[in-house]
């Protein structure tokens, strides 16, 4: 299912959300550096047990994209959490660095040592990319669904050009991400959101196989803030819940 909104403005509309779009990741940066952020009352961070401490809701897991902390999730994860789901991140993930498969195992060995089941994953960006290929594992069973913001399941264009090898490692042509794009099982357990225009996926966030969500926003990083994205999150997530539930 696929649902798509009319595209924004021209050139100078999409440079002007470039810039704010960047404004608003540094503004992330900046909060976990001086300490601001925390996760919500009822949260945890790494700490938790069973399904949710204690909550009736699904626990939800929060994978943030490559250099980001949980921090660019905040704001979702305080809706979520005044919806009743108790919100976990994983403090190994630190400043996601890792390759997408190694990253995975440590949201894998977070699942198993808190011992999370009947979760939903919010990811955003690269996080989507862990989350699939957690929900390809020897965990997977622990995994009712995921809702991905912004994630670059077929790669970005803009990749092969990066300094960095991590960032490089989203060109549509890298092996890993060709090996994920091919494993189709779980796409139908993904809900994949994403604006009409991202600087950085020209490609879109759509997953095939998947429900898909386009929303009439710009950016990479700003969107995570916006109510009309996070109404939209907090939704799939109460979504995924009652549809993908064992039992």
């Amino acid at each position: 299912m696929t649902e798509r909104r009319r595209s924004p403005g021209g050139v100078l509309a999409r440079l002007g959300a470039w810039a704010a779009d960047y404004a608003w990741a540094t503004d992330r940066q900046l909060r976990h550096l001086v300490g601001r952020s925390r996760l919500p009352a009822g949260s945890v961070s790494g700490s938790g047990s069973g399904s949710g401490a204690g909550l009736d809701r699904a626990p939800v897991v929060l994978l943030p994209g490559i250099y980001e902390t949980w921090e660019f999730l905040g704001t979702v994860a305080d809706a979520l959490t005044r919806a009743g789901y108790p919100v976990h991140a994983v403090p190994d993930l630190r400043h996601n660095a890792h390759p997408v498969p190694e990253a995975a195992d440590i949201v894998v060995e977070f699942l198993q040592r808190t011992d999370l089941t009947g979760v939903v994953l919010v990811a955003h960006s690269k996080g989507g990319l862990i989350g699939k290929h957690v929900m390809l594992s020897a965990a997977s069973d622990r995994v009712l669904g995921m809702v991905a913001i912004a994630t670059p399941f077929t790669g970005s264009r803009w990749a092969r050009y990066m300094l960095s090898r991590a960032l490089r490692s989203f060109d549509p042509r890298d092996p890993v991400l060709l090996a994920l794009a091919g494993e189709l099982l779980v796409n139908e357990r993904i809900t994949a959101v994403y604006p009409t225009f991202d600087p950085h996926i020209p490609e879109t966030g759509h997953l095939v196989g998947a429900r898909n969500i386009e929303l009439p926003l710009s950016g990479h990083f700003r969107p995570l803030g916006h109510p009309l994205l996070v109404q939209t999150v907090v939704r799939e997530v109460s979504r995924v819940e009652t549809e993908h539930a064992v039992g």
